[in-house]
């Protein structure tokens, strides 16, 4: 009785722990992770952490790239090694850390081996599941510092082929859909009769439009960083080189290719609905996790076909707050009620496409 109530003590602490942590990287995060269902909240948000802190590693301009490069291998090295290696866990924390100017990447960077703590707290599957997410979005963040070799438009360079960009949006994303599937088929019985290999294909791509949405939106602001993830293949099509697109005058000419990449995204996220769908309605927790990001990334192409100003690095194409509380009272009022969700998404994809 005494060794299952130390038990129960040890776990709280740990939920403690990583739900005090999370608090000071992301509020917001830390608001949105209530809806996961509290026998996988952990594990989401643990690799949240982890990919938060590898994304730090990688826009830590004041490190210079090859450096940041090395950090970002000796991280990823924690996920395939057969042992942690805390001296290198150390040395990511005291050279990355104090040059943080933003107080939660600082606090996340500080609090990195608590992280790892935590992670040797999980049991060996979710270690496994966590490893395989982080080793491959790793990938994904040194891509993006060997692609993109400076930060300002003066180094302006594009992805080569449309296959780096669906290569890239996997790496950043899909993986994330695969991660999110195998996790969930192995915690909620619900989910128990899934397939979890063709499931997860289906959650590549539902992370796949994800990105893709965040690419055409952040357009301006990616150029302004000297990243152009429209790949360069597809400009050239329509006449023009990434350095065209820092004269907003060139949105019409880039229009053919927006349209193109946008009924790409919105395929992808047809895929997302699907796999919505396919969760069994009582699962109501799991399928607002996925609804909310679904109709978000919808809205916001809406934005992006409807902006004239979409080359424009001081316009920001956002949707308001107030845009994504609607969308959470309305799935949260019809109890995430499939007919009503499809009708919302339905909606949007006529003004999309």
């Amino acid at each position: 009785m005494m060794d299952h109530s130390a038990s129960m003590t040890s776990a709280l602490a740990k939920q403690t722990l990583l739900r005090d942590l999370l608090k000071q990287v992301s509020r917001l995060f830390y608001t949105t992770l209530v809806v996961v269902p509290a026998n996988v909240r952990d594990q989401v948000g643990l690799a949240y952490l982890f990919a938060r802190a590898a994304d730090t590693i990688a826009d830590t301009e004041l490190i210079d790239r090859p450096r940041r490069l090395g950090f970002l291998n000796r991280l990823r090295e924690q996920f395939v090694g057969a042992q942690l290696d805390w001296d290198q866990i150390r040395m990511i924390q005291q050279a990355v850390g104090p040059v943080q100017q933003e107080s939660a990447e600082r606090i996340l960077l500080e609090r990195l081996d608590e992280c790892f703590r935590l992670y040797q707290a999980c049991s060996p599957e979710d270690q496994r599941r966590i490893q395989r997410v982080m080793s491959t979005l790793t990938q994904g963040m040194e891509m993006d510092l060997s692609t993109f070799p400076g930060s300002s438009v003066a180094d302006l360079t594009a992805l080569k082929t449309f296959d780096d960009l669906d290569r890239y949006t996997y790496c950043v994303a899909g993986c994330v859909g695969e991660f999110w599937t195998v996790l969930m088929c192995a915690h909620r019985k619900a989910l128990a009769h899934w397939d979890v290999q063709r499931m997860s294909e289906i959650g590549v791509r539902f992370g796949k439009g994800l990105q893709i949405t965040n690419i055409v939106k952040d357009i301006a602001h990616d150029l302004q960083k000297g990243r152009c993830y429209i790949p360069e293949m597809m400009l050239t099509e329509s006449g023009l080189t990434p350095q065209d697109l820092l004269d907003q005058k060139s949105l019409p000419r880039l229009r053919p290719v927006l349209n193109k990449l946008v009924r790409l995204a919105v395929e992808h996220l047809d895929q997302g609905w699907a796999y919505t769908m396919a969760i069994p309605r009582y699962e109501t927790r799991l399928r607002l996790a996925c609804m909310w990001p679904i109709l978000s990334a919808g809205e916001s192409l809406m934005l992006v076909m409807n902006s004239p100003d979409l080359l424009n690095p001081t316009v920001k194409v956002k949707i308001s707050r107030s845009k994504v509380y609607q969308i959470m009272a309305m799935t949260m009022g019809t109890v995430a009620c499939g007919y009503a969700g499809t009708a919302y998404w339905g909606h949007l994809r006529k003004q999309i496409v």
